[in-house]
């Protein structure tokens, strides 16, 4: 598991990299959690350009991700998704439930 992330107005950008699978995706929940409670940003974009493998556990990741900024009122966005995590999310429905955009915000 390897991720940045940085805040700048308001908004914290987390960038993922490698594959999201059961053996990390918890660190990598606890890890934007913490930030998210840090800092409170009213927006939290996840950037996915640097993930190469996705599976259901990426899902978890954005779920509690969207329940936590939904908890202090933000707004969760995705961003950079390559088609197999894409894939992923599509076949969950994830689509209907946050914004997802091609380009960084």
């Amino acid at each position: 598991m390897h991720l940045t992330s940085y805040l700048q107005d308001s908004q914290l950008t987390v960038a993922l990299t490698g594959e999201i699978d059961h053996h990390c995706a918890k660190a990598y929940i606890d890890t934007i959690i913490g930030k998210i409670e840090a800092y409170k940003p009213r927006i939290c974009v996840l950037d996915f350009q640097d993930v190469t493998f996705m599976d259901s556990s990426g899902i978890a990741v954005v779920i509690n991700t969207l329940r936590n900024m939904t908890r202090i009122k933000g707004k969760l966005c995705l961003i950079g998704i390559r088609e197999q995590p894409m894939r992923v999310f599509a076949a969950s429905g994830i689509d209907k439930l946050v914004e997802i955009k091609e380009v960084a915000v």
